[in-house]
């Protein structure tokens, strides 16, 4: 099959299309024809072996060259095979997954119970665009937010990947949503789902005179200290991402948020959807609010197979509004 293969820490450049054996499907395992990938900022942070820091830590980021030889973390597609164990799937079902990597692949291995039916609503662009990011922002919410009806969310970072998808879950769980973006990315903001929008280039969300009951900080523009100002006394504040950095960051902009958890009454969490367990059945729930309306993959670009660098290239910027996707 062709896959891109990395094979040391770099620029998209390094990314290799090249001819690798096909994999074969374990007891437990699905062998799935990718029909989308999706791009995600791990991938050009693995890709580039950063924050250096990582290196030294366990995961996926070997000292000097990545032990993740085929990065892409989302795929959809269709069942080719099916091991020995396997009961609810069969060669021809349309499925979506959350891989720790290989979807830039023609071919993927994903177990069983880590495979979901495809929305039937959605194209395989569409459906690669949802495991990650929405699992983050689901799982940020619901599991560490504890989200209730009723509550004031605020989402730094509303215009991204899991920003789209955390404005929308949001609203969906019953919250009154505030989402931060810039100027450009208001207007999209507002169209899935927000009550009020900040733009951070006019304002600084920090200094204003409301106070919200949860604040999901994805883009890591401010410090946690300063988010705290707007939380409720019994406030969450959970971090899901920050500013890239070469050695440190984002590792260290949460970590900075974290460290005041114990010493104040907010609570200050972070969230984890790589340790996170029940993938299927958290993509089961997707799927519900996907097929009820409720939820909408944002794209902002499709790329083709071939030109998988330009993809990494272009989510690298930090500009992408939603989802940067590949169709093979």
């Amino acid at each position: 099959m062709k896959a891109f293969v990395l094979r040391s820490y770099g620029s998209p450049d390094v990314l290799d299309l090249t001819d690798v054996e096909d994999p074969a499907p374990g007891d437990d395992e699905v062998l799935v024809r990718i029909r989308a990938a999706s791009v995600q900022p791990a991938d050009w942070h693995l890709m580039r072996g950063e924050p250096y820091l990582s290196r030294l830590m366990p995961g996926p980021l070997g000292l000097r060259t990545p032990k993740i030889k085929i990065l892409g973390a989302d795929v959809a597609g269709v069942v080719e095979a099916v091991g020995k164990d396997v009961t609810e799937f069969c060669p021809g079902d349309e499925v979506f997954a959350m891989p720790k990597g290989g979807g830039f692949a023609e071919y993927v291995c994903v177990k069983e119970s880590e495979l979901a039916p495809k929305p039937a609503s959605l194209s395989f662009e569409q459906a690669a665009a949802v495991p990650l990011a929405a699992l983050t922002a689901l799982l940020a919410l619901r599991d560490h937010g504890g989200i209730r009806p009723g509550q004031r969310v605020l989402v730094n970072g509303a215009s991204g990947g899991v920003g789209t998808f955390a404005v929308q879950l949001a609203k969906a769980f019953g919250a009154e949503v505030t989402g931060v973006c810039s100027t450009r990315n208001t207007g999209l903001v507002r169209s899935i789902g927000a009550d009020e929008v900040v733009d951070y280039t006019k304002e600084d969300f920090t200094r204003g005179g409301r106070r919200y009951d949860l604040l999901l900080d994805i883009a890591g523009s401010r410090p946690g200290s300063a988010c705290r100002r707007v939380l409720t006394r019994k406030g969450t504040y959970v971090a899901v991402g920050g500013p890239g950095g070469r050695w440190l960051q984002p590792v260290g902009h949460i970590f900075g948020a974290l460290a005041s958890g114990p010493f104040v009454s907010q609570r200050m969490l972070m969230a984890d959807v790589i340790g996170a367990t029940g993938s299927k059945r958290n993509l089961m729930t997707l799927t519900e609010l996907v097929e009820a309306g409720r939820v909408t993959p944002v794209i902002d670009r499709c790329y083709p197979f071939e030109e998988i660098p330009a993809a990494i290239r272009y989510q690298e910027e930090g500009r992408s509004r939603g989802k940067v996707v590949v169709a093979f």
